[in-house]
């Protein structure tokens, strides 16, 4: 068991048999009356965000969370395949645990995957990936008052939004945590 000093952003506790992920933590010192420690936790399954208070010094459950590099093979229909950078072992998540990040994910990829007990958590993509336009409709110019966008696929088969000089077969790269065009690479 450990106490409210030794959280931390990114550690997980265990909190009634569930795992949560702490994402900011503030310790509150008033005035008057008792320390406290206000939290900010993602559920790790779940993703599911909640505000929670303990009391200085009050006993917490850590678990033992481990992140490993992994490389991204292959899809294949209801599971991801990875391979261990470390010792070549395979690693097969269900589509479920992949979340999101399956719209940003190419083969031979470097991605984290977060494991508890052998179990995969959830996996941690770079902040941001190069992706290629397969399909965007051409860009008309006309008078307008704000900068214009229109929907691009790329090559994931994710759609995003692009400005309207970004044409088919341009490589650019992309916010992994909100989908978010960020420029053209050459």
């Amino acid at each position: 068991m450990a106490s409210t000093a030794d959280i931390k952003n990114g550690v997980v506790l265990s909190i009634d048999g569930q795992l949560w992920n702490v994402i900011e933590f503030q310790h509150v010192k008033p005035g008057k009356g008792g320390a406290f420690v206000r939290t900010k936790l993602k559920n790790v399954v779940s993703g599911k965000t909640v505000d929670r208070t303990y009391n200085a010094g009050a006993k917490i459950e850590i678990e033992n969370v481990d992140r490993r590099d992994f490389t991204y093979l292959y899809n294949d229909g209801d599971s991801y395949v990875f391979m261990d950078v470390a010792d070549y072992d395979q690693l097969s998540v269900p589509a479920a645990t992949v979340g999101d990040a399956k719209n940003f994910l190419l083969e031979n990829q470097q991605v984290q995957i977060a494991m508890n007990n052998g179990n995969p958590l959830y996996v941690e993509l770079p902040a941001s990936v190069v992706l290629e336009i397969t399909y965007t409709e051409p860009g008309l110019q006309g008078d307008r008052s704000s900068a214009g966008t229109k929907a691009a696929t790329v090559e994931t088969g994710y759609e995003i939004q692009v400005p309207l000089f970004v044409e088919q077969g341009t490589k650019v790269k992309v916010d992994t945590r909100t989908g978010d065009y960020l420029g053209r690479v050459n």
